[in-house]
């Protein structure tokens, strides 16, 4: 048995998103860390599962983050994009300001905040917001504009959509800011051992051999979204934290506090 790899009776249990963007951060996962339990699942249930207690580290969308409070961070360890992220996109018949419905993502809970904050901070506009179920066609939606994210987005085909608004380049052209949309959070009282170190090297090892042969693939994974948790990435989150708050869509008061172990130290 691993040393400090069971919690409470139970292995570690990992939750990660199973779509192409976390690929390198969960790469030879299960080699460094064979006696963890990986589980993958969308973000939205991924939130879900951890707050229940059901997992014990996940790779949640940050706005999870911010609402529970009770989280801690693995250090340097991202989702994060300083443009187009091509994952998470808005589909609209009309332009910004002529959006009166708009239908969210279920999946997405991340990205239906920054949709919110682009439209109300950036373009002015309150439009009505409703939810979008994963099993349903985005065409078959009675609204205006439909916020997709994942695999879901970057193979949409939406004829009926006009407009497809990229929301990380909506948010570094307005801010000129990187954006980070998951992290690792540790849920409180649990203990890793050394699964946060093998969540290092994972990252380590995913970025030095992605795995890919698509062409597409590698360079969306080498040079849309970055995978660091630097000053940069630390500063967007402040502020699309802040934003969130001005908007009642999280809880003011929560400070952004890192998971710190010997094995974790030692990985760097």
């Amino acid at each position: 048995m691993v040393p400090g790899i069971w919690v409470m009776g139970h292995p570690v249990r990992v939750g990660a998103v199973n779509y192409l963007n976390t690929k390198p951060l969960i790469y030879d996962l299960k080699k460094l860390a064979p006696e963890a339990e990986l589980i993958l699942d969308v973000p939205s249930r991924l939130a879900d599962r951890l707050a229940a207690g059901e997992l014990d580290v996940a790779l949640i969308p940050i706005i999870e983050y911010f609402r529970a409070g009770t989280y801690t961070v693995v250090p340097n360890i991202a989702i994060a994009t300083r443009g187009p992220v091509l994952s998470v996109t808005m589909f609209s018949s009309v332009p910004w300001t002529g959006i009166r419905r708009v239908a969210l993502d279920e999946g997405s809970r991340t990205s239906s905040v920054l949709a919110q904050i682009l439209l109300q901070k950036r373009y002015g506009v309150r439009p009505e917001v409703v939810s979008l179920p994963l099993d349903h066609s985005a065409e078959d939606a009675d609204v205006d504009a439909v916020l997709l994210i994942g695999d879901r987005a970057m193979r949409a085909c939406l004829p009926g959509f006009a407009h497809a608004f990229d929301l990380g380049q909506e948010w570094f052209d307005w801010t000129g800011l990187p954006f980070v949309f998951a992290v690792w959070a540790v849920r409180e009282g649990a203990e890793l051992g050394n699964v946060a170190r093998a969540l290092a090297e994972s990252k380590r090892r995913g970025l030095a051999r992605l795995g890919l042969d698509a062409g597409f693939c590698r360079r969306y994974l080498a040079n849309i979204l970055h995978f660091d948790l630097g000053p940069r990435e630390l500063a967007g989150l402040h502020h699309y934290y802040m934003l969130a708050c001005e908007l009642g869509l999280a809880r003011r008061g929560v400070s952004l506090d890192f998971y710190h172990t010997a094995d974790l130290a030692q990985s760097r």
